[in-house]
């Protein structure tokens, strides 16, 4: 028997991949292998036993076999947790060890049609009285609704008798079989196949899920109730470990159960990416990565539940031109039953099976939108100037490259707000320094020599990102967030400040600071590029001192504009943020809308003194918030003396017209 102490060096330890890669190697071998954490020991030939033991980079561990072939496995073992890329092959391409859901190609058609061949079909159905919402992106929907809620499966029956056994067990086989080759031919369908699918098929093929689900069969449970208990207490495993990823993992492990329970009852799952025709999405809660995954030419309306005018999923669905309606007050059983809904994105207001007449007036309501928005495309390349000669940039804020085409399409005039999170976001590994460069640069080329803003990484709590470990906190909005993170995070924080130097060497790059509350915050950004400009030099990589900005969203940075402006070359209004700050109000909250209000006096009084500190200081100031989109706020932000208003792409022709009239 051999035992070898060694410290764990693959990048973020033994996670799925590696694990099953690991587990891999050690079935080559003949010995016995175990891993040893501390107290706690695993079957090194197991990935489940692996990952449920939590092994993470820079652990020491204890690798212990017995037998013929020990000296061997040792070596290849050892060689294996010395290597940090060791299972990360497809992490620099964002790949996540995930359940995916299996799409379906889907057809446009016009909403208009969808109409038609409704109206008939509703001319019985009994209107209802609106209910109200919040708006979250304006516009007019009308149509037939996808309901998004995916069902709690429950299994027929429990138990099964003692002749039944051998059936059931060739049930079960049948359904994993083909959960699995499911699995395989979609990852196959988009290019990321064969670690991901082996890592995801380890698992479920372990002694630890498939074995669990035999033994309960043969015990005398329905392979349904079996595969549904099983994914039960595997999932709980996981939640129940101190790694953030690895908690996450029971998701997969319930997806797994669940493409299996699907298969075994005869019946679909729920999915976004299942729309064949343009639909108005109905949904309890839609996360905005559900709603990033799903083919959204097909979704001409969202109505949920849950959800805010400046949640995530808001904000995508303006940057889409899809209007949404979210926080509506209804329970889960009224938007099963609804076959139609209409809905006002700017009041709030949503019809469940309108009435025929209704209908109509939607339609004609939704055609004349179609030729107002059709008219303002002679301002796609228009500057817009007030009648007294005050030059208004009209900018994007946009969270992918995906958005750069509809952007230019409206005739934006740079990028106010580029949102760095979802680089960060939705993926295993942090991106590196030449991934972040390729995006910023691809950015920078696109809009030049017009100015894109970049924000350095905005994340907290509430926008978990792999690879940072995030404390519990009461409040995260009021927590460890923003650049304060990022200042205690500089093994995070400057490979992006040095992606933005070499970036900014195209020209038009300016880096934009989050969460900003003291001038102190600045000057230690300041030394960190200026370390960054260093380093760079020393390496002859081209690189250029961007400008420097800082969104004011707090009231201290507002309270205190004029001590904070002469340090930076502009400054930037996140009205979502600011008014949440100054209110007390949650955002997120759809019961607290009514106080939610950019237009409030003390918010206005707050953004005037931004306006003024920076006037005084010769710099420029703009408004990178929602409210840089809302009609009747363009004319009192411009009244403040903003600048610059910066908006969904949909909003872009709009705003110019408005301008051009003030």
């Amino acid at each position: 028997m051999l035992e070898t102490a060694i410290v764990v060096k693959v990048n973020e330890g033994l996670h799925a991949r590696p694990a099953t890669q690991f587990a891999k190697l050690a079935k080559e071998f003949s010995c016995s292998l175990q891993i040893f954490r501390g107290t706690t020991c695993a079957d090194a030939k197991s990935a489940v036993k692996l990952m449920l033991l939590g092994v993470k980079q820079d652990d020491q561990i204890l690798l212990r076999a017995d037998g013929s072939d020990e000296s061997d496995a040792v070596r290849r073992l050892l060689q294996f947790l010395s290597e940090p890329s060791a299972g990360v092959s497809l992490a620099r391409h964002g790949a996540k060890d995930e359940l995916p859901v299996v799409k379906a190609e889907s057809a446009n058609e016009d909403v208009s049609d969808v109409l038609a061949s409704n109206a008939d079909a509703n001319s019985k159905a009994v209107p209802e009285p609106p209910l109200r919402g919040v708006p979250a992106s304006e516009g007019l929907a009308c149509g037939e609704v996808f309901v998004y809620l995916p069902e709690e499966l429950r299994a027929t029956r429990q138990f099964i008798e003692p002749d039944e056994v051998e059936q059931e067990l060739a049930r079960f086989g049948a359904a994993f079989r083909e959960a699995i080759a499911a699995l395989d031919q979609q990852f196959e369908s988009i290019g990321q196949h064969d670690d991901i699918v082996e890592a995801l098929a380890d698992v479920a093929q372990s002694d630890e899920f498939s074995g669990a689900v035999k033994d309960r069969i043969m015990s005398g449970w329905d392979a349904a109730a079996a595969t549904l208990q099983v994914g039960e207490e595997l999932s709980a495993a996981f939640l129940a470990m101190d790694d953030e990823y690895l908690q996450s993992r029971a998701d997969d492990i319930r997806g797994i159960a669940r493409q299996v329970t699907l298969k075994l009852l005869g019946r679909d799952d729920v999915s976004l990416a299942s729309l064949s025709r343009p639909c108005i999405v109905l949904a309890a809660d839609l996360s905005a990565l559900d709603f990033a995954r799903a083919r959204v030419a097909n979704i001409v309306g969202l109505v949920c539940i849950k959800g805010s005018a400046t949640s995530h999923l808001a904000i995508m669905a303006r940057a889409h031109g899809i209007p949404a309606v979210l926080g509506l007050p209804v329970a889960e059983e009224r938007l099963r039953e609804a076959a139609m809904v209409a809905f006002d994105g700017v009041q709030g207001r949503v019809w469940f099976d309108p009435s025929p007449e209704l209908q109509a007036d939607f339609a004609a309501r939704i055609a004349q939108d179609r030729h107002r928005h059709a008219a303002l495309g002679v301002y796609r390349d228009v500057a817009p100037v007030t009648r007294d000669g005050r030059r208004i940039a009209i900018a994007a804020n946009l969270g992918s490259l995906t958005e750069i085409d509809a952007a230019l399409e409206a005739g934006a005039m740079g990028v106010g707000l580029f949102r760095t999170e979802l680089l960060f976001m939705d993926r295993r590994t942090l991106p590196d320094e030449n991934e972040q460069y390729d995006v910023y640069s691809q950015l920078a080329q696109a809009f030049y020599p017009r100015a894109v803003v970049i924000r350095t990484l905005d994340v907290g709590g509430d926008k978990p990102v792999p690879g940072i470990v995030f404390p519990e906190e009461d409040n995260p909005f009021l927590g460890w967030r923003g650049v304060r993170m990022c200042l205690d995070r500089p093994d995070v924080f400057k490979p992006q400040l040095r992606a933005l130097l070499r970036a900014a060497a195209l020209g038009n790059v300016h880096v934009m600071l989050p969460m900003v509350d003291d001038l102190d915050e600045i000057l230690r950004v300041k030394a960190l590029l200026a370390d960054c400009a260093r380093e760079l030099s020393e390496q002859g990589t081209a690189y250029a001192l961007p400008k420097l900005g800082i969104m004011i969203e707090t009231p201290a940075a507002a309270l205190t504009a004029d001590l904070l402006a002469p340090e930076v070359d502009f400054f930037s209004i996140g009205t979502n943020d600011l008014t949440q700050y100054v209110m007390a109000v949650d955002r997120v909250n759809p019961n607290l809308a009514a106080l939610y209000r950019t237009d409030h006096p003390a918010v206005l009084r707050a953004m005037g003194m931004v306006c003024a500190a920076a006037k005084k200081a010769g710099i420029g100031v703009a408004v990178c918030g929602e409210a840089a989109a809302r009609p009747e706020m363009i004319p009192v932000l411009i009244g403040l003396g903003v600048d610059e208003l910066s908006m969904s792409p949909s909003s872009i022709l709009r705003a110019k017209k408005i301008v051009s009239e003030l």
